[in-house]
């Protein structure tokens, strides 16, 4: 017997509850429409994900129930129509459980545990048909459910058509034991809810831990990946089929919303079309292609989830700046973003032809405040507390820090938020102002190396996805990046070379090799230690910044949590 099910990824909200109920029961319809059986939403569909330390809040778990039996009642209209969706579940303490949900019930004698799950449910013809809780809790990288969460040790198991079903929820998918009991239970076919964040080369890893699992135990896969972006977090989408022989049978899109049908045919998927009559199988994109994407994903979503009307951009001529413009024009329209250009005594002239040529070609309003006379009133008020010293570094921060009182000051009059354009290599080794460059609310491009932010910008211009292309222009891409601050300076007064700096960040920071592991892949010792010495010493600045989007395994932020206060030097051999 033939079966349709649809994958549905979407864009929630951490929270909205109603919102996050009408996007489920839109692409119910749409399933329904299409003669699908079977829909399977992402991971806490109806809570969004991660709620983090809304998790400790009893009355967020009421709100879930409430809104889970509002949705069971909305689907009942699409009779027959099976419905997978994830939600977090408190309970009373379940004894398969291993561990209590965290800070929701303090115990108390005489009184039942609470176990809170991370859960997902059938609902079906107006009802809750049964419930699966997550098996396995990661607690690596961004991930900490053991604050939150108890594990279940339950398979759930359902039959439609002839066929069983077995749900496991993303982690539950890394490991061999849940799958291996769904299996041992009957299933015949494993669904998979998925919060699974995107960080470079992510879709590739998928893969492989799901064909793994297809080795294991013989079963095709449905993964369903959400879309959309919460905090630092990206969610991809790429939801995918994968036949008992690990065969891609269908994948969708990264980055998009959509609900796709897929056809089974007695518990195996039959290679076909997907609704928007496309192949079935999404086309990869490029490694540029994907971060670029995930940059104005996370852009959008910030910004229009936490109700700001636009955006701010100090433009200084340079390749930081012009990139984080031109993902800004692409997430938001460009009638919603604004560029100032901020220019000193040391800014060079063709700088400000630059950056007021990127502005007409994206077609943003752009405004020039000098900032010479706000410096020189600095200076003359610390001329006195000065005398006798050498200009160094603080007059340098000076000029960053009244570029970032002025952004502030537009920011607070307009509502606008300001989108700060410090690079991953600069937040390294603390090539950059305290209150300075760093003051804004959303670090746009804080996890992107220097090197890719010149991949970006190359990609950028030759993209035909945004309407515009060659927005950046050329001798942007070609000069010497330079803070403008003193005469004559370019970065490489202060740092290695880019594609020095940013090896040996990435084998030290994302990869944990120790410093003789990265002396001995080819780079100078001094550069090494001077390198891993400035991130270290510069955990404070990071730990004041924005927080921005995440497209790596490991950025600064929550899953890198070195201490500021230590002295711990590590040896060189």
């Amino acid at each position: 017997m033939k079966t349709r099910i649809a994958l549905a990824q979407f864009n929630v909200t951490v929270g909205d509850f109603a919102g996050n109920v009408a996007k489920i029961v839109a692409a119910a319809r749409d399933a329904h429409n299409a003669g699908a059986k079977l829909l399977v939403a992402p991971e806490l569909a109806l809570s969004g994900y991660p709620p983090e330390d809304l998790l400790l809040r009893p009355a967020f778990y009421t709100a879930s129930a409430a809104a889970l039996a509002d949705l069971a009642a909305q689907l009942k209209q699409f009779a027959g129509l099976h419905v997978i969706v994830g939600h977090p579940l408190r309970e009373a303490g379940n004894s398969s459980a291993q561990g209590h949900g965290n800070a929701n019930a303090p115990i108390q004698r005489g009184v039942p545990p609470v176990d809170t799950f991370n859960a997902a449910s059938l609902l079906v013809d107006g009802k809750v048909a049964g419930t699966y809780r997550k098996q396995d809790l990661p607690n690596t990288e961004v991930f900490d459910e053991k604050r939150y969460f108890a594990s279940d040790a339950q398979p759930f198991v359902f039959e439609l058509d002839g066929v069983k079903y077995g749900v496991v929820i993303c982690e539950d998918a890394w490991h061999a034991s849940a799958a291996q009991m769904a299996k041992a239970a009957g299933a015949q076919v494993l669904l998979i809810p998925n919060g699974s964040p995107f960080h470079l080369n992510k879709e590739a890893v998928r893969f492989d831990i799901l064909r793994a699992r297809i080795r294991e135990t013989g079963l095709p896969m449905v993964y369903v990946n959400m879309v959309g972006a919460q905090d630092e977090l990206v969610f991809d989408g790429g939801s995918f089929v994968l036949d008992a022989q690990g065969e891609l049978v269908a994948k969708m899109p990264q980055f998009e919303e959509a609900t796709a049908i897929v056809e089974f045919e007695a518990g195996v998927p039959v290679r076909g079309e997907t609704n928007g009559g496309n192949s079935g199988i999404a086309p990869e994109l490029s490694l540029e292609a994907q971060v670029y994407a995930a940059l104005v994903m996370g852009v959008r979503d910030y910004v229009n989830k936490n109700g700001f009307p636009g955006a701010l951009i100090g433009l200084s001529g340079g390749v930081d700046s012009a990139l984080v413009l031109a993902v800004a024009c692409d997430a938001l329209g460009a009638e919603r973003v604004r560029a100032v250009m901020m220019p000193s005594r040391y800014t060079a002239d063709i700088s400000t032809t630059d950056a007021a040529e990127m502005a007409r070609r994206v077609g943003v309003r752009y405004d020039e405040i000098a900032i010479a006379p706000m410096f020189d009133a600095f200076r003359g008020s610390l001329a006195q507390e000065f005398e006798g010293q050498p200009e160094d570094a603080t007059e340098e921060n000076i000029q960053a820090r009244i570029r970032g009182t002025l952004l502030m000051a537009l920011s607070n009059k307009f509502g606008s938020i300001v989108l700060t354009t410090g690079n991953k290599s600069e937040m390294a080794v603390g090539y950059c102002t305290l209150y300075g460059d760093m003051a804004g609310g959303f670090a746009v491009i804080k996890d992107i190396a220097k090197t890719l932010v010149y991949r970006l910008c190359h990609y950028r211009n030759e993209a035909t996805a945004f309407g515009k292309q060659n927005v950046i222009p050329e001798r942007i891409l070609t000069r010497a990046p330079s803070a403008e601050l003193r005469e004559n300076q370019t970065d490489q007064d202060s740092l290695p070379p880019y594609e020095v700096l940013d090896a040996i960040m990435r084998m030290y920071m994302e990869e944990d090799r120790s410093l003789a592991e990265i002396i001995a892949a080819g780079y100078a010792a001094e550069d090494v230690k001077r390198v891993t010495r400035l991130i270290k010493i510069n955990e404070y600045k990071r730990r004041q910044a924005p927080i921005g989007i995440r497209v790596t395994h490991r950025a600064f932020g929550r899953d890198w949590r070195y201490p500021i206060t230590s002295r711990y030097t590590e040896p060189v051999e």
